[in-house]
């Protein structure tokens, strides 16, 4: 065989090498997409994420989870040191006993000042009727003085007495309004006293709502992905603790081009197929598209421009089937969407779900 021939024979076997090669690539490329009426993003599996904050600043006493744990809601987390907290819920309520007595001793003193009214008008009384008495003689002594019978000195006495039990009158009189006006008082005296302990006592709710504060509860069912702090270190107001996932509000975010996102109605059907377990097919809803495009020219003036808007999809996976499946849920994880934009259009089998919902 001449060397031309042996080259010509080698030039056609890698011809056909290509050829095969590119046969093959374009039936594996044709095999794995589902054909029209599809369209497809890349994306990666995501989940609402909680961070567990202090309300106070303090030291971190105790953490009662580590990374991985599944918490429930309403679960102890995490403690923070309360010392303070508790010697001023001890102070606030010595202050409380200290005003309660205050409206006891405030409203004994109210009983007083009440029966010293009592025993002003008391004394009124007697007054009223001494002066009664003076009038009555003084009329008598202005009569008998007319007739000459009695002395004009012991008239004017008369006159005297009655003046001076007028006055003494007067005074009691007086008296029961001084009485009255210490009653008053005293009444005010009570209404703060009694004001000074519904303060205090709003002091210790507050106090006791904060020491309940300082035990960190899971806000909802999920799973501990950091310890962010540690026990021992101290943290300002609203320093972070620990970080969790809610595994029931899990999605994958993707993105379309306009021309596909625009016949994307929300509730529509989606299918993820993660590149960890291309086995399974995973069923979703569409929950959001973006109306506004993302990362694309602020400026679109021609059609191939308008192709290059890509928007934000957002495909939910329900709630129901990741509580089933909880173990196995994981954030981060790349993977493909399809989206049926034809309804006509049929799932094909590769697509079709296979995880028990």
């Amino acid at each position: 065989m001449t060397p031309a021939l042996k080259k010509k024979l080698v030039s056609a076997a890698i011809v056909l090498i290509v050829a095969v090669a590119g046969f093959y690539a374009w039936t594996k490329l044709r095999s794995s997409s589902p054909g029209e009426g599809f369209v497809s993003g890349n994306g990666r599996i995501e989940a609402t994420e909680i961070d567990v904050a202090t309300k106070l600043a303090g030291r971190v006493q105790n953490i009662m989870v580590n990374e991985g744990d599944f918490v429930q809601t309403g679960q102890p987390l995490a403690q923070m040191q309360i010392d303070v907290l508790e010697a001023q819920r001890d102070e606030a309520c010595a202050q409380n006993q200290k005003a309660s007595n205050a409206v006891s001793s405030a409203q004994a003193q109210v009983t007083a000042r009440e029966s010293d009214k009592a025993a002003a008008q008391a004394v009124v009384a007697q007054r009223e009727s001494e002066l009664d008495a003076a009038q009555r003689r003084l009329t008598r002594s202005e009569a008998l003085a007319k007739e000459n019978v009695t002395s004009i000195q012991e008239l004017d006495d008369d006159r005297a007495r009655t003046h001076s039990a007028e006055a003494a009158l007067n005074a009691a009189k007086a008296q029961v309004a001084a009485a009255q006006a210490a009653i008053e008082a005293a009444r005010a005296e009570v209404v703060g006293a009694q004001s000074t302990v519904v303060a205090s006592q709003a002091t210790i709710a507050r106090i006791e709502a904060d020491i309940a504060d300082s035990q960190l509860k899971s806000p909802r069912d999920g799973r501990v992905q950091y310890r962010i702090a540690q026990p021992g270190e101290v943290l300002g107001a609203g320093g972070k603790v620990l970080n969790l996932v809610d595994l029931g509000d899990v999605y994958m975010t993707f993105f379309l081009p306009e021309t596909a996102a625009g016949r994307v109605a929300l509730g529509s059907d989606v299918r993820i197929v993660l590149d960890a377990a291309p086995q399974y097919v995973i069923p979703a809803k569409v929950s959001y598209v973006a109306s506004t495009a993302q990362f694309t020219p602020k400026t679109v003036e021609t059609a191939s421009e308008r192709q290059k808007l890509m928007f934000r999809v957002k495909a939910q996976i329900d709630r129901e089937l990741l509580q089933k499946h909880l173990q196995m849920v994981k954030t981060g994880l790349p993977g493909v969407a399809w989206i049926k934009l034809d309804s006509q259009a049929q799932w094909p089998k590769r697509l079709t779900v296979n995880v028990s919902e």
